[in-house]
């Protein structure tokens, strides 16, 4: 598979992509940094630097797994490829003829809605509507989570308008299991990973934590929002929940992604001969679905600003200076990560991080977009990290304005009043509770979301999670005419918070009998 004449690609990585990289990790203060490079089916870089876990002097190497969160929807959608080529599914089957138990909210959309609308963000769910069933870790089962989809209100009508979701990719997942009987945990493993020469990789947390040679999680969380503050050390459980692997939970090193590459460039043909998926599932895959809306960049990074991109099965399609690019980014909390592919050049490339430095990844990937599409430097990093820090900058006075005044009025209620258990459809039970140190609030489908509820104004109050890592919210209560709480609802308190923290579609109803 040649390289297109009407892409001017170099040969080779950038001359001095180690001290380039180095340079800007120590720049960023960023623990660890993994990157491959295939072109033309040969790896030509895959390597990392700095170390897996801050304290400790053990270096990050080819072998290193890291977690690459989304990037993985990639590879839930090649796993139902290869069903598709053995026949067992069709990716225009409606769900419910493969798993007849499932349920959407419209019982319209449930007879219609098919296994390509699950990876293709156009179901009528909001952005990152349900994730809190497994932000930042879930005590649910995957079947017990896909249950719960039922009860999520649509925010659009089927098919109308783009927003990402995570949950449907916890759907597809589901129904791997339900057709072929292996988990998804299992199937991926044995007939994408291992089957692709992905030796190192981990679809499982057990499987992960048993690997000495992983990456561990980082982030800035003592600041006044995530992202300011020193580096620190996450608890490595607490990246998501098990139940949504499917959408983000796979492991993989820097070798894992130059035999992902190779695979991806040559449409589904193994290295040493065979294919992983056939080139019809290939085309599929890459093949744009859903339009997606294109957000408008500063003067400063309006190179980056595709003209267009549309949503395929698993990945981003769009173009960059003309060319197309298919690509996904992935996140899970303390890693980052990016895939990219210029398949008119037969290159890609994967950066991976153990620390959530969006500026330097994006830096990063731009630098080499631009080295292998033969432009001049445009010091990516140094734009991308001061956009993210005038991001971080325009949080904290929004932040600053609201706490200089607020109504400190109120509450309506002594603290007794707002205790008990409170029941969101989706989400299930959040318990208030009154004690020696004020009012209290525990998410009970979540283990370790606990801590203080201090008052805010009327009837609002503001989270203190005991995990420094939970987002804060906003808890507002509505009072009846007898002036007894009729429910609550939440917000996020940063107003630049990952949507995943979706604590705006809860509902919370009091639950009368208190069981």
């Amino acid at each position: 598979m040649g390289r297109a004449a009407s892409v001017p690609v170099r040969a080779g990585p950038p001359a001095g992509i180690g001290e380039r990289v180095e340079a800007l990790r120590n720049t960023f203060g960023a623990p660890g940094v993994s990157i491959a490079i295939v072109e033309d089916g040969k790896t030509t870089l895959s390597r990392g630097w700095g170390v897996r876990k801050l304290g400790d002097p053990a270096p990050i190497d080819a072998q290193t797994i890291f977690q690459t969160g989304s990037t993985g929807k990639a590879m839930t959608a090649a796993a139902l490829a290869v069903l598709v080529d053995e026949g067992e599914i069709g990716w225009d089957d409606p769900v419910i003829e493969h798993m007849p138990w499932f349920r959407m909210h419209d019982p319209w959309v449930t007879r219609e809605i098919t296994i390509r609308d699950l990876l293709v963000h156009r179901s009528g769910l909001g952005t990152g509507q349900g994730d809190l069933l497994f932000i930042p870790r879930s005590q649910l089962t995957r079947k017990q989570t896909v249950e719960r989809v039922a009860h999520l209100r649509p925010k659009t009508s089927f098919r109308s308008a783009y927003a990402y979701d995570n949950i449907l990719y916890a759907v597809a997942g589901q129904l791997i299991e339900e057709v072929s009987g292996q988990t998804w945990e299992e199937f991926i493993r044995a007939r994408v990973l291992r089957a692709g020469g992905m030796n190192n990789a981990a679809s499982d947390d057990e499987e992960r934590f048993r690997i000495a040679n992983r990456s561990w999680p980082h982030a800035r969380v003592s600041g006044a929002l995530r992202g300011l503050g020193p580096q620190q050390l996450l608890d490595e459980r607490d990246a998501f929940g098990r139940n949504i692997a499917p959408a983000g939970g796979l492991a993989l090193s820097a070798d894992d992604m130059a035999a992902w590459l190779k695979i991806q460039l040559a449409h589904g043909a193994l290295p040493g001969g065979g294919r992983l998926f056939s080139e019809e599932q290939a085309k599929q895959m890459w093949t744009p679905v859903m339009p997606m809306p294109i957000a408008p960049l500063p003067e400063a990074l309006k190179p980056a600003q595709p003209t267009q991109q549309a949503y395929a099965l698993g990945w981003q399609v769009q173009d960059y200076r003309g060319h197309r690019i298919i690509q996904h980014g992935g996140g899970v909390f303390g890693s980052i990560a990016r895939v990219v592919l210029i398949p008119g050049g037969n290159v890609g490339f994967a950066i991976m991080m153990n620390s959530e430095d969006s500026g330097l990844l994006l830096g990063l990937t731009h630098e080499l977009l631009d080295h292998y599409l033969d432009q001049p430097d445009f010091d990516w990093a140094t734009k991308w990290e001061d956009w993210y820090q005038a991001r971080l900058a325009g949080g904290v006075e929004s932040l600053r304005q609201a706490k200089a005044s607020p109504a400190k009025v109120g509450p309506s209620l002594n603290p007794v009043g707002y205790a008990g258990r409170y029941r969101d459809p989706w989400y299930g039970d959040v318990v208030i509770a009154e004690g020696a140190k004020g009012l209290t609030i525990d998410f009970t489908s979540t283990p370790r979301m606990a801590g203080r509820l201090k008052h805010w104004h009327y009837d609002s109050f503001v989270t203190e999670f005991d995990d420094p890592a939970i987002e804060p919210a906003h808890v507002s209560f509505a009072l009846d005419a007898d002036g007894a709480v009729a429910g609550a609802t939440m917000k996020a308190v940063s107003p630049i918070a990952d949507f995943s923290w979706d604590y705006q579609d809860l509902d919370l109803k009091p639950v009368k009998d208190k069981s």
